[in-house]
């Protein structure tokens, strides 16, 4: 199937907004993808391929800027990379789970607004939640083809474990993993089928990332990055209700 450059630039500027925050932009490709009848045997490959190359660069940029934290992360990869091949295994309709986070992603959009202007004081991490929360994000995102990032960063930030730039570093990363992760569940059911195009978009959301997580790491403050943080997060709940 041929797509048009308005399809392609979509595909772009998706990159630069989510890549800024520390996303990999997964929920934004498939919605961009079901709008132009991509078929969806092939949407869910071709998102977490993006996602790989999206979140990683986003990662790197975080990383170079001193705002990773390894300690952060541990105790949600520990299971959500696992629970992320399983799911990505399995083959049924998740719409009633779509409705939830949708639902939830917009109390989170909510209360991050209301807190953004005031001083974030983090909080030592909570090793058994961190481990519960890990294992449903992994296992979610392997089975509607995300990274898991939209769900992570609001968590991170609502529970005050990290700050945004913080939450942002160890989203990505988070991403990346499980990006792979439900890779390697698609390759072991014989159902990694990315479109015929896909090296055109994976080039595009290299380029469309370089500039986003340049803009989010050195750029935008941490109030514009809550915000726009806020703007992507309604995205991905528009997406999951209408899509």
């Amino acid at each position: 199937m041929e797509y048009g450059i308005v399809f392609y630039a979509l595909i772009f500027v998706t990159a630069i907004l989510y890549s800024s925050v520390g996303h990999g932009g997964a929920s934004g490709y498939l919605a961009i993808m079901a709008i132009f009848a991509v078929s969806p045997e092939n949407m869910r490959a071709s998102a977490l391929i993006l996602n790989l190359f999206v979140a990683g660069i986003s990662f790197y940029s975080y990383y170079r800027g001193g705002f990773f934290r390894l300690k952060l992360l541990l105790p949600f990869i520990v299971l959500s990379v696992p629970m992320s091949f399983l799911g990505a295994r399995l083959q049924i309709n998740p719409s009633t789970y779509k409705i939830i986070l949708g639902i939830f992603l917009l109390i989170a959009i909510t209360r991050m607004l209301f807190a953004a202007r005031k001083p974030v004081d983090t909080k030592p991490i909570n090793i058994p939640v961190a481990l519960a929360i890990g294992a449903f994000l992994g296992f979610f995102s392997g089975l509607i083809g995300i990274g898991g990032g939209i769900i992570l960063s609001p968590i991170l930030l609502l529970l005050r474990w990290a700050t945004i730039k913080e939450t942002a570093a160890v989203s990505a990363i988070f991403i990346f993993l499980n990006s792979a992760s439900g890779i390697a569940g698609l390759v072991s059911r014989g159902g990694m089928n990315p479109v015929a195009e896909i090296y055109i978009l994976i080039a595009l959301g290299i380029g469309g990332s370089l500039i986003g997580s340049h803009m989010g790491r050195a750029r935008l403050t941490s109030l514009k990055l809550t915000y726009l943080l806020a703007a992507v997060l309604l995205f991905a709940s528009f997406k999951l209700f209408y899509f």
